[in-house]
């Protein structure tokens, strides 16, 4: 991919891109778009390159789509000379060409973008024409052509400006995108219907304190958190793991007085505050601009390698504290680890039972919203969920996740109907599988952003 190309090849490709633009125009009679890059040097296609051309081409089909412009033909060509869009559109040349050139001046990647109208009788439209001012260099502001006439700014210093466009572009962009797919995963979970002992869409649960309304309140309010965990990440990538794991704390203690904040003092998210934003972190560690991680393996080993030893001094560290939350009793009494433990060993639970669970009622061909309650099911037999021993004592926690564990054996995708029946036993039971639903939200996230990289 990453090949120097010689001036004959770029005039190669530029003669065939004129005749297929002709042959496109000819053939519906319509304006056309050539989107390309411009990228200085004699290497014109990268992996980041061609990441910058996917996000030129969702915007300018969003563009399309919302000034009601109709793609009659659209192709694409990706080679060693650059990566290159056709598009005939159903419009006039002038409407195109202001829609372009609002992508140009308004994305920040738009500099970077070169895309060129031709009408409907071949000519090619000025920027000039649709009110469109003049571009300026990507390296010191100035009007570009002048720099450009001149070759004021070597090759160097232009691949420089491009790299850092590029790179501040997508930085950007993922930690905004971290953000939106943990809150729309949180959302998803707490939809999820029905949940065993869980606030859903059917009912509360085994709560009195809260409902699905709390929990949307606080999924709202801690959208900013997961992309300041992904910055935190970035940010101390080149330092210990560990020392990243100690910056997500205190961002997670002030993420909780958010949370208590939007619910009035009710526990909605504390759990997926710590492995929600521990797996944020990681991705931000791991994060490369060309290719961001997307493998929930690699993710959850790298959460493994950032908590273990915080985890294991806070677990020695117990016998000394004088008040401590449910899951620091359960792991003294039982010697149950909770999500704590969970996070240490690089979520092994979320690796090998979730993940597959939910892949297999997808793949067999259940809705989201079954596959997740079916997913959930996989966790609460797994009998680690600290907040139901504490709820309602080892021996019950431990005969309901045998419960869900036979279920499962008798039918590996039961009905809907069955985990109601489920349902109405853990409420009856004051049982609650939070730390399992915060898993679950896990689990959701982790597929939202392998498909978005994958994009």
């Amino acid at each position: 991919m990453e090949r120097e190309v010689t001036l004959m090849e770029m005039l190669e490709t530029r003669e065939a891109r004129v005749r297929a633009q002709e042959g496109l125009r000819e053939r519906y009679g319509v304006p056309v778009i050539s989107f390309t890059l411009n990228i200085a040097g004699p290497v014109k296609d990268s992996p980041i390159i061609r990441r910058a051309f996917r996000a030129g081409q969702e915007e300018l089909r969003a563009g399309l789509r919302a000034a009601r412009l109709e793609e009659l033909w659209q192709g694409e060509n990706l080679a060693p000379t650059g990566c290159e869009g056709l598009y005939a559109v159903n419009g006039t040349a002038k409407e195109v060409k202001a829609l372009c050139v609002s992508i140009e001046d308004g994305s920040p990647l738009g500099r970077l973008f070169d895309m060129d109208v031709l009408g409907s009788d071949g000519r090619k439209l000025d920027r000039e024409e649709v009110e469109g001012g003049p571009r300026n260099c990507i390296v010191c502001g100035r009007p570009g052509k002048g720099c450009a006439s001149r070759r004021v700014h070597t090759v160097e210093e232009l691949q420089h400006a491009t790299r850092h466009i590029l790179e501040d572009y997508f930085a950007a962009a993922d930690r905004e995108k971290v953000s939106a797919l943990v809150t729309q995963a949180l959302l998803d979970e707490v939809c999820t219907t029905p949940k065993p002992g869980l606030v859903d869409r059917a009912n509360n649960g085994s709560h009195q304190d809260m409902d699905i309304f709390t929990f949307t309140a606080s999924a709202a309010a801690l959208a900013p958190y997961w992309g300041k965990c992904f910055q935190i990440g970035r940010e101390t990538a080149k330092c210990a793991p560990s020392a990243t794991f100690q910056a997500l704390k205190q961002a997670g203690q002030k993420a909780e007085r958010i949370m208590f904040a939007a619910t009035g003092g009710v526990n909605t998210h504390k759990g997926a505050i710590f492995t929600l934003g521990t797996i944020c972190g990681a991705i931000g560690r791991l994060w490369k601009a060309d290719d961001p991680c997307r493998e929930p393996e690699t993710i959850l080993s790298e959460c493994g390698t950032m908590v273990s030893v915080a985890v294991e001094a806070d677990f020695a560290a117990l016998e000394a504290k004088t008040v401590r939350t449910a899951g620091e009793r359960a792991y003294l009494e039982q010697g149950l680890t909770g999500v704590r433990g969970e996070a240490a060993k690089g979520f092994p639970t979320v690796r090998e039972v979730a993940l597959p669970a939910l892949g297999r009622a997808l793949e067999a061909g259940l809705s989201k919203n079954d596959a997740g309650a079916i997913a959930l099911l996989h966790l609460i037999a797994q009998g680690m969920d600290t907040n139901m021993v504490s709820r309602g004592g080892p021996e019950l926690a431990k005969k309901a996740a045998e419960d869900c564990a036979r279920l499962l054996e008798r039918c590996p995708l039961p009905e809907m109907e069955e985990i109601v029946q489920l349902d109405q036993k853990f409420i009856w039971d004051n049982l609650s599988p939070g730390g399992c639903a915060d898993l679950l939200a896990t689990v959701l996230f982790l597929i939202n952003w392998k498909e978005y990289v994958l994009q």
